[in-house]
C-alpha cells in the first residue's frame, strides 16, 4: 500500500467503513445510511456504514478465541477490519460473524437476539467482545477486502485515516439503519446513489461519490469483490486548494484508479 507523507501535527483518527453489497435485480446493490443532521461528522450526508476504530478492536484482534486465524494480518490490520464489523452492525444491524466451529455465517434466526444489543454498544454499556462471547461468535475478518484508503487533508482541523472495506451482505440479513446516528437506510445501486445526489435528494461526501462511480463501472458485487483482491490499495490524502473564481479544488493520486485526479467544487 502506498503511503504519502502526512502531517504528524495533526492527530489522525483511524476509522472503518464497510461497502456492503449484494446482487440486485439489475445489478450491484450497496448499503448506505442517512447521517442524522445532528451529529458533528458528515451530518445529513448519505454514507456507507462506518465509524473511529475503538480500543476494543484492537483487544479482539489480539485475542485467539476471538480471532484464532488472522492470516497474514498483523493486529493493526485486523482491527481495522473488526472495527469495520462492529460499526456495520451498530449501524445497520447486520452481523458478520460465523458460530464456533463453523465455516458459514451465523443465520438470521441466530443473530435476531443481538438486535437488542445495538443501542447497548453504541452507547457503551457493553462490549462488542461480550457480544461476541455471549453468542459464540467469530468476527468474519476474512470476508472484508481493502478496497479503498483514504485521509482527511492536512490543512483540516478534524482529520481521518479511513480503511473503505468490501464485503457480501449475507443473503438473509436486510439491515436497518439503527435511529441514533442514522435516521435512514436504502439499498441503492451506485448509479441510483449518484443519481440521487446530484438531484439534491442526498448530500454524498466527496470520497462516497469517488468510490461509488468506481464501483459502478466494476459491474456486479462479485466483480468488485474480485478488483478488490488482486488490485493494490493506493492511499488518498487530498490536496486542498483555492482557484480564482473561489471553488476548492482537490488533487488526488492518479494511481489511485479513481475518475480524475483534479475535482473542482464550489463553496456551499
Amino acid at each position: 500500500m502506498t503511503k504519502p507523507p502526512v502531517d504528524p501535527t495533526k492527530a489522525l483518527r483511524t476509522a472503518a467503513t464497510v461497502l456492503l453489497l449484494r446482487e440486485g435485480g439489475s445489478g450491484m446493490e450497496i448499503f448506505m445510511v442517512q447521517r442524522n443532521r445532528e451529529i458533528e461528522f458528515s451530518s445529513g450526508a448519505l454514507v456507507f456504514p462506518g465509524g473511529s476504530l475503538d480500543p476494543g478492536d484492537t483487544e479482539i484482534a489480539g485475542d485467539t478465541a476471538l480471532v484464532p486465524r488472522r492470516g497474514e494480518l498483523d493486529v493493526d490490520a485486523a482491527a481495522i477490519r473488526i472495527g469495520g464489523i462492529r460499526e456495520t452492525f451498530e449501524e445497520s444491524g447486520i452481523v458478520l460473524a460465523r458460530p464456533h466451529g463453523s465455516d458459514v455465517l451465523a443465520p438470521a434466526a441466530q443473530l435476531a437476539a443481538l438486535e437488542s444489543q445495538r443501542k447497548a454498544l453504541d452507547a457503551g454499556e457493553v462490549s462488542f467482545a461480550d457480544i461476541l462471547r455471549q453468542h459464540g461468535l467469530l468476527p468474519a475478518i476474512d470476508l472484508l477486502v481493502p478496497f479503498a484508503h483514504w485521509i482527511t487533508p492536512v490543512n483540516l482541523p478534524k482529520r481521518f485515516d479511513t480503511h473503505f472495506l468490501l464485503a457480501m451482505a449475507p443473503a438473509d440479513q436486510i439491515g436497518r439503519h439503527d435511529g441514533n446516528e442514522s435516521v435512514d437506510s436504502v439499498w441503492l445501486s451506485p448509479k441510483e446513489a449518484l443519481a440521487a445526489a446530484e438531484s439534491g435528494r442526498f448530500n454524498l461526501p466527496f470520497p462516497t461519490v469517488r468510490n461509488l462511480i468506481k464501483l459502478d463501472k466494476l459491474g456486479t458485487a462479485q466483480a468488485a469483490i474480485d478488483f478488490a483482491r488482486r488490485t493494490p490499495v493506493v492511499t488518498v490524502v487530498p490536496e486542498m486548494s483555492r482557484t480564482e473564481s473561489g471553488a476548492t479544488r482537490l488533487r488526488i493520486p492518479i494511481e489511485a484508479g479513481y475518475d480524475g485526479d483534479v475535482f473542482e467544487m464550489m463553496r456551499p
